[in-house]
């Protein structure tokens, strides 16, 4: 992973040149993230472009990215600059 092509994961990378493997993982990253399933059109190509193994070492990092982000917002040692965003839990108070 390098700085340049890093800064392709943005808005629009579908219409960068990021690999199609590395758009694939975006897709299925964004979809783990909003907490639903990736498109049948994603989850087809997912499996035509990575092995299980594959597979499941993305949705290990994602996940392990995710909770350890949690984490640190949980303990409050996330970045000054890092903006973050209140969510409360479903049937709790007001944040």
């Amino acid at each position: 992973m390098t700085e340049e092509l890093a800064s392709l994961i943005d808005d629009g990378y579908e219409d960068s040149d990021l690999e199609q493997r590395h758009k694939l993982a975006v897709d299925f990253t964004d979809a783990f993230l909003a907490g639903r399933p990736p498109s049948a059109d994603v989850r087809t190509a997912l499996r035509h472009t990575f092995s299980d193994d594959e597979l499941v070492e993305l949705a290990t990092a994602v996940l392990a990215f995710h909770g350890f982000s949690k984490m640190l917002i949980a303990l409050g040692l996330e970045p000054e600059q890092m903006d973050t965003i209140v969510h409360s839990t479903p049937g709790s108070a007001s944040v």
